[in-house]
């Protein structure tokens, strides 16, 4: 049964639950009329037989006991017969003086003699049907002299309690039709929904994530869990095409430059160009493929926790100075001023080389995308509990609908950006791990032809 399915668990629970009702109503039906029906009338023959004992005992088999038992039978419903010789209820009288079968048996025959009250419940020996009957002793003058037999066929016990067997046969009915429709709509409810997520997973273990569990507006536990059921299945979905995406992207990128290495390097073999020019070329791309190779590796190390960052103090002000200061000549060829607010009195704690790195790219994507004669600025500020630092520039800006996925790995928001004279695609992803790494925040913000805004917030050294 541990092998079963949900569907049949529940299925033989609810078909135990409907057998053990009919059971318990079945066994309520015979107490009631063995203990509660069939009991009452044998105390009522019982008394009436006692009261008839009575008046035998104090007038005899006058005309007075005559009326009395006229009177009993026509009162209880029930039939009375007298005789002076107890022997023959055990023989069968009077019912048939000439019938081979008793009335009652030898040993009911003896505690008859014997003074006691003998209660029968047999078939009648002439009439063929089944009676309910109490014999008792007759006494006159202390001495046994008869006995009376109240009897009554079952089958008039029997018609009271058919109407009440009948509503309680409805009742039964319909309780089991009730059991039956709440089983299907709990295994509706409640498998159904369980069994579609088993299905979903299964697919899922082979690959396919676009599956979905239909969502109930219902707001229980089995609606949360096929909620979070299918936000697992979207981030898995997610997941896997940002894998193949990525996969795409690194062999494109590494495709781009081992093409040129390749093709300057036949066409060099070939005389078509001269060796210097193509030697040029050829380590040009490989140093950008030097740079793509690191850059991937350093955002693998950074989302998987691989990479040990040295945490110490650092004088953030003079970290971003030492940062400037190669990047004033490139800004002067490109007549771009580079403007600095900063707050000595910043002191964070974090991995100086890597925040160097965070500050070069953001600083050299600044550069790129800001025309000459304009001007870059880099605010630090410093409060009690962190320091932020904010490099704007006024370049051609983040068109609105990039800002949340510029992050993202071989994200390029100018896609006229050919990777020759562009970067690896992957230097803000490099920049948004490493501050989460130091438990900070960075946002972009920008506007289309004013420039962007690139904001880092870092705590503060205690």
């Amino acid at each position: 049964m541990k092998y079963w399915s949900i569907k049949k668990k529940v299925w033989l629970a609810v078909v135990l639950t409907a057998i053990v009702m009919m059971i318990g109503a079945v066994s309520l039906t015979f107490f009631l009329y063995e203990r509660l029906y069939i009991e009452k009338q044998v105390d009522l023959l019982v008394m009436q037989g006692e009261e008839l004992a009575r008046f035998y005992d104090e007038y005899g088999a006058d005309a007075h006991f005559q009326e009395r038992l006229t009177w009993t039978e026509q009162s209880i419903d029930a039939d009375v017969l007298f005789t002076d010789d107890p022997m023959q209820l055990g023989s069968g009288a009077p019912f048939e003086p000439y019938s081979y079968e008793n009335l009652i048996t030898f040993e009911e025959r003896q505690q008859l003699l014997d003074g006691e009250t003998v209660v029968i419940r047999r078939s009648h020996p002439h009439f063929h049907q089944d009676i309910l009957g109490v014999a008792v002793p007759l006494f006159l003058n202390e001495h046994l002299s008869g006995a009376v037999l109240l009897s009554m066929p079952l089958s008039e016990v029997h018609e009271p309690f058919l109407q009440l067997r009948m509503h309680l046969a409805s009742t039964i009915i319909l309780v089991v039709m009730l059991v039956v429709f709440i089983g299907n709509k709990m295994i509706h409810n409640v498998v159904q929904p369980l069994s579609d997520m088993k299905r979903v997973a299964k697919i899922m273990a082979d690959g396919d994530f676009s599956r979905r569990i239909p969502e109930s507006t219902r707001g229980d536990e089995l609606g949360q869990l096929a909620r979070s059921f299918n936000s697992l299945s979207s981030s898995l979905e997610k997941v896997e095409q940002n894998r193949r995406e990525f996969l795409a992207n690194v062999s494109h990128e590494l495709r781009t430059p081992l093409s040129y290495m390749k093709g300057y390097a036949e066409a060099m073999a070939e005389g078509v160009i001269k060796q210097k020019k193509g030697l040029m070329i050829i380590q040009k791309e490989a140093n950008r493929l030097e740079r793509l190779v690191n850059d991937l590796l350093d955002l693998a190390q950074l989302e998987g926790d691989s990479y040990p960052l040295q945490f110490e103090p650092i004088a953030f002000a003079q970290l971003i100075n030492d940062v400037i200061e190669p990047f004033e000549w490139i800004a002067a060829q490109k007549n771009i001023r580079i403007i600095r607010k900063l707050d000595e009195d910043s002191i964070i704690h974090g991995d100086s080389d890597r925040l160097e790195q965070v500050i070069r790219n953001l600083l050299d994507n600044a550069i790129h995308y800001t025309p000459p004669g304009k001007s870059i600025t880099l605010a630090l500020t410093t409060t009690n509990k962190v320091s932020k630092l904010v490099i704007t520039d006024e370049g051609a800006g983040i068109p609105e609908e990039d800002l949340p996925i510029v992050t993202e790995r071989f994200y390029r928001v100018d896609k006229a950006r050919t990777r020759q004279n562009g970067g690896t695609g992957l230097g803000l992803a490099i920049v948004s791990q490493i501050i989460k790494k130091h438990g900070g925040t960075f946002e972009l913000s920008s506007r289309v032809g004013q420039g962007t805004s690139a904001r880092i917030t870092l705590k503060n050294a205690e």
